[in-house]
C-alpha cells in the first residue's frame, strides 16, 4: 500500500471517531434529566407529644418534647422552642386526644384555673367528688394533685347492750387526686420546692358508683386517706394481667398494649376492702359484731303479739309477782309478763 492511501485511512479513521464521539454527547445532552427532590427546609423545634395521649392526660416532662419541623408547616398556635414556657406547661390537662408525633397546640390543652379545667382533667365516663379531710386523715398535707391514694372508713358499731365495735375499712384503691382544697396545681416556694400545706377538703376522680358509695361512707363514719407509693400500680398491674383481670390481644401494636396498661393502672379498684376491729389492736376490744336488737319505729310494721295466759302454778319465774294469772305479751324477742286482775 502506498503513502497516500495510508494517510487517507487514517483521516477517515480519525472522522468516524470524532463523529461517534460528537453523536454520543449529543444523545446524552438529549436525554430527560432526573428530578432532584427539593429538600424541605427545617425551621424551629416546636412541641410534640412523646406518646398517645388520652383527654383528660395531665401533661409531665416525659409526655412532650420538642422536635424540628419544616418551616413551612409551623403554625402560629404551635409551642416553639425558646418562647414556650415549659414550666408553666407542665400540670395542664390534654383537651383533645394527641397522637405519637403529633404538635401541641395551644387549644389542646388547659391550664389550672381554667374554665373547664376539672371537666377535662376527668377521664372518659369518670366523676369528681370531694371529701373532707385533716390534718391526721389527710396525710399531714403530703397528698398532691396527681397521686394515687386508698380512702378508709373508720365508723364504731353499736349493739343492743355491751361493748361497741370499732372497726377500720379500706373501701376504695387507687383513687386519682384532683385537687386539695380549691388547687388543681402543686404549689412551689420561692426556692423551687415543693410546699406542703394543710388543706381541709379533697376531690377524687371515681366512677358514678364508686362515687355513691363516697357518698353514702361521709354518713357512717370518718374518712381518711392512705397515700399509695407509685411502684404499687406496676405490681397490681402485673397481678391483674396474671389474673386475666388484663385481657391484652395477641395481634395487639406496642402502642395498644401501653393504652391499654395505662388504662388499667389508672383503673379505681372497688370490691377489693380490707378490716382491722378493735379486737386486731388490743385485747380488750371487740373482734366480733355486737347483738343487735331491732327497734320498731313509726315506718316499720309492727310484728304480732303473741299472749300467753300462765296460771300461778305455771310460771314459778314471777315469784316476785302477786298470785293469779299472768299474760305474758312476746313481741319479736321482747317478751313481758303482764298480770291479769281476777
Amino acid at each position: 500500500m502506498d503513502r497516500k492511501k495510508l494517510l487517507l485511512l487514517i483521516a477517515a479513521l480519525a472522522v468516524a471517531i470524532v463523529t461517534a464521539l460528537f453523536a454520543r454527547s449529543l444523545f446524552t445532552g438529549a436525554a430527560t434529566p432526573q428530578a432532584v427532590a427539593a429538600q424541605p427546609q427545617l425551621g424551629p423545634r416546636v412541641l410534640v407529644a412523646k406518646r398517645a395521649m388520652q383527654v383528660g392526660t395531665i401533661i409531665t416532662a416525659d409526655a412532650v418534647g420538642f422536635q424540628l419541623w419544616p418551616q413551612e408547616l409551623v403554625q402560629d398556635a404551635y409551642y416553639v422552642d425558646g418562647e414556650a414556657d415549659m414550666g408553666k406547661l407542665l400540670g395542664t390537662v390534654v383537651r383533645y386526644q394527641l397522637t405519637a408525633g403529633e404538635p401541641v397546640t395551644r387549644g389542646a390543652l388547659v391550664a389550672p384555673g381554667d374554665r373547664g379545667f376539672l371537666a377535662a382533667a376527668l377521664g372518659a365516663g369518670m366523676r369528681a367528688v370531694t371529701v373532707p379531710v385533716s390534718a391526721q386523715t389527710g396525710v399531714g398535707g403530703f397528698v398532691f394533685p396527681g397521686d394515687r391514694v386508698d380512702l378508709m372508713l373508720t365508723q364504731s358499731v353499736e349493739g343492743d347492750a355491751g361493748q361497741s365495735l370499732k372497726a377500720t375499712e379500706t373501701i376504695l384503691r387507687n383513687l386519682r387526686v384532683l385537687a386539695t382544697d380549691q388547687s388543681t396545681d402543686t404549689t412551689t416556694t420561692e426556692d423551687g420546692k415543693t410546699e406542703v400545706r394543710e388543706f381541709r377538703t379533697v376531690t377524687l376522680e371515681v366512677t358514678p358508683k364508686i362515687a355513691e358509695k363516697v357518698a353514702v361512707a361521709q354518713t357512717i363514719g370518718t374518712l381518711s386517706l392512705s397515700l399509695r407509693s407509685l411502684a404499687d400500680n406496676g405490681a397490681e398491674l402485673e397481678r391483674a394481667i396474671a389474673e386475666g383481670e388484663v385481657d391484652l390481644p395477641d395481634d395487639a401494636t406496642p402502642a395498644e398494649e401501653e393504652r391499654l396498661l395505662r388504662a388499667a393502672m389508672a383503673r379505681p379498684q372497688d370490691g377489693t376492702s380490707s378490716f382491722v376491729t378493735g379486737g386486731h389492736v388490743s385485747r380488750f376490744q371487740r373482734s366480733t359484731m355486737p347483738a343487735q336488737v331491732p327497734r320498731s319505729s313509726p315506718n316499720m310494721p309492727q310484728q304480732p303479739a303473741v299472749v300467753t295466759m300462765v296460771t300461778p302454778t305455771a310460771a314459778p319465774e314471777y315469784p316476785e309477782r302477786p298470785s293469779g294469772p299472768v299474760v305474758r305479751v312476746t313481741r319479736g324477742q321482747n317478751t313481758t309478763a303482764v298480770p291479769v286482775a281476777r
